[in-house]
């Protein structure tokens, strides 16, 4: 087989040296054969899908973070193409959600003797989530964040504390077909998996290949709360939220909110409308998951 992978090189703010090592030492005694392409951020949606047409591979391969995987897997839609993941990134939910292993060889492994797997993707606003959307406080952190080129867990607790001192009530109305709910809350996430990508635990149910998304509603975040989701990565008291299934819904806000999709700032919307796309993608998962 012919494997092409898609390497971020800033993805985690690091060089990506070791995983390409990696795979070339890997790959140097196998029978299938690697390639590897640089993306740069600025022409990849026009270079990117001409290297598919040109290389015609079996498998292809997102190194670096959620961002990154996001970015491959949109050129990958319709191909029938299996992606695969090795986690490079600062940000690596998607991976933890599939059971990959962190480190190089051990991820390696997974795309040469994993197996294939139909994963549920969401449609919102006519974007792809592969793992985690949402309005609110934590999309605002991501715009602080990406603005500001935060690095590290410090950085993020700057973030924090900056976006905790300017956070505002939501009210929305949540519109599943059968129901239309009024709510206020902090934040509102459209979640196809369990967790963040730093490994904070929102959606304990949750499973991208279900062939449903929910609909997790944070109706209140003190100070301490936010420290523990975000900073210490531990599990949100399920008391103080509301998760509601859904394969369809529209959210419509009273006001402009901040919205981002796996990590990436989107803007302000006061309206999404998201849909569940059953199997729409396969990915490459470990035998065992």
């Amino acid at each position: 087989m012919i494997f092409l992978f898609a390497i971020n090189p800033v993805s985690g703010g690091k060089a990506k040296t070791d995983w390409e090592t990696g795979i070339q030492n890997h790959f140097a005694n196998s029978p299938h054969r690697a390639e590897l392409f640089y993306l740069d951020g600025k022409t990849d949606k026009i270079t990117f899908p001409r290297k598919l047409n040109e290389l015609k591979p079996d498998r292809v391969v997102a190194v670096g973070g959620d961002g990154t995987i996001k970015f491959v897997a949109e050129q990958l839609l319709g191909t029938g193409l299996p992606l695969g993941v090795l986690p490079a990134g600062s940000a690596n939910g998607m991976a933890r959600e599939l059971g990959i292993p962190p480190d190089v060889e051990g991820s390696l492994n997974v795309l040469t003797n994993g197996v294939l797997k139909s994963t549920d993707l969401i449609s919102v606003n006519d974007k792809i989530c592969l793992h985690l959307a949402d309005i609110g406080l934590n999309a605002q952190l991501v715009r602080h964040y990406q603005q500001n080129n935060l690095r590290g867990k410090l950085g993020y607790l700057r973030g924090v504390i900056n976006v905790l001192q300017k956070r505002r009530l939501l009210r929305v109305d949540i519109n599943r077909g059968e129901d239309c709910i009024p709510r206020a809350a902090f934040m509102i996430v459209l979640a196809n998996a369990r967790m963040y990508g730093t490994g904070a635990v929102i959606n304990p149910d949750g499973d991208p290949f279900d062939g449903q998304f929910e609909v997790v509603i944070f109706r209140r975040l003190s100070f301490w709360e936010i420290l523990k989701l975000f900073w210490l990565y531990k599990p949100f008291d399920p008391k103080k939220i509301e998760i509601l299934p859904a394969t369809s819904v529209t959210i419509e806000t009273h006001r402009r909110a901040f919205f981002q999709i796996d990590g990436e700032y989107e803007g302000q919307v006061m309206k999404l409308k998201a849909d569940i796309q059953p199997g729409a993608l396969t990915l490459i998962v470990p035998g065992e998951a």
